[in-house]
């Protein structure tokens, strides 16, 4: 067994892989940290701000598909449908909301599926109703990459995805911690979260892309802006981000992936420096930004985040359950509380369908789930 391939397997068999491999714990023991203010807030508008209720409830209206495969990232269309990809498949298909009918719109070329590693992330363009472009954010047979696609739904099912428009590349990649979670912020830029491909040493080392929150232009350029010059890097100090939400105030927050000790929502504040691999969740050390509140990875191993009626909601994979997080500006005004737990297994991403319903999409079928019958699925919640 070559090196590489030997540290790859103790990576593994040790737990810390960023999916949270084994077997989902009965805790729910959270600790909550301060963090900085994030963009756009100040002192006086964090003060106006009525926090939600320290409970809220979550009731699942419906199953919208099922039968889905390694689905990954979701991107709600104009019209009311929806895309999902597959991360093995390096599909991309639409789900008539209404009849939960799938069909693919074809393969994304290029996708080299291995481990966490495939088509992860999606998102539409800012510009979709003229320019009709899909990003999405995939591991190549050389990095992890984003890339924009034409789609032609005029054109035959399987064939409506035009070749791929490389925007960004040079994202290291790895069999773990691949990130892949990407977003276009209210300001128009494209966000994505990246991880450190097992290589923790990345994470702190501002010239690298991996471990960072990044910050684009939709042509792929370093975003005007930005806190370090000519660098597409917004935050560094992650291990593995697969979760971006911004909320009524257009504050991003970010999940994040522990080892074997905490997991992590954040508010982000550009230029900062949130400690992995020194810290792992809260740190004593003013150096690095504290997360908002910490899990143990038995309860979370979080993938996706939203923001809906005041509060952050984050799919959990390992912790199988929904947590839903009180916001007092870029604060935990609660405790998390958990939600929809062991109910629908390891949950993957969970998207805002506006007012208060979200999208939910379970991840049975990524090597560490046990599926069911009908796994994965997509689901509409109503919560408050």
């Amino acid at each position: 067994m070559s090196a590489a391939l030997a540290v790859t397997a103790l990576l593994l068999t040790a737990g810390c892989s960023s999916d949270g491999g084994g077997s989902p714990g009965d805790g729910t023991s959270t600790s909550s940290g301060g963090a900085g203010t994030a963009t756009g807030s100040s002192p006086s508008a964090q003060a106006a701000e009525q926090p939600p209720p320290a409970k809220g409830t979550v009731k699942v209206l419906r199953t919208v598909t099922e039968g889905l495969k390694t689905p990954w990232g979701l991107a709600p269309l104009p019209d009311g449908n929806l895309l999902v990809s597959s991360r093995d498949d390096g599909t991309i298909t639409r789900i008539n909301e209404k009849t939960g009918q799938k069909t693919e719109l074809g393969k994304v070329s290029g996708v080299s599926p291995a481990g966490e590693g495939g088509l992860l992330g999606i998102a539409l363009s800012p510009d979709y109703a003229s320019d009709h472009m899909i990003y999405a954010y995939f591991t190549s047979a050389s990095d992890n990459r984003i890339v924009r696609v034409l789609y032609d739904e005029k054109k035959p099912a399987g064939e409506q995805l035009g070749a791929p428009d490389t925007i960004f590349k040079g994202i290291p990649k790895g069999y773990i911690h691949n990130g892949g979670r990407i977003a276009f912020g209210p300001d128009g830029m494209l966000y994505a979260g990246t991880g450190e491909s097992g290589q923790r040493g990345l994470a702190q080392d501002k010239k690298s892309l991996g471990g960072k929150i990044l910050r684009l232009t939709p042509e792929g350029d370093p975003a005007p802006g930005n806190p370090f010059p000519n660098s597409p890097v917004y935050t560094y100090g992650h291990r593995n981000v697969q979760g971006l939400a911004w909320d009524s105030k257009q504050r991003l927050f970010a999940s994040e992936f522990g080892q074997d000790t905490w997991d992590e929502l954040n508010a982000i504040k550009p230029g900062d420096n949130y400690g992995w691999p020194v810290a792992e969740g809260k740190s004593s050390n003013p150096e690095y930004h504290n997360p908002i509140t910490e899990w143990h990875t038995d309860d979370a191993s979080p993938s996706g985040i939203a923001y809906a009626e005041g509060s952050i909601w984050m799919a959990g994979l390992k912790g199988q359950r929904l947590w839903r997080i009180p916001l007092d500006g870029t604060k935990a005004s609660a405790a998390p509380q958990a939600l929809l737990t062991g109910e629908y297994g390891r949950l993957r991403t969970v998207v805002s369908a506006g007012g208060d319903k979200l999208w939910l999409v379970t991840s049975n079928t990524d090597g560490r789930g046990t599926p069911k019958s009908g796994d994965d699925r997509i689901l509409e919640l109503q919560v408050t």
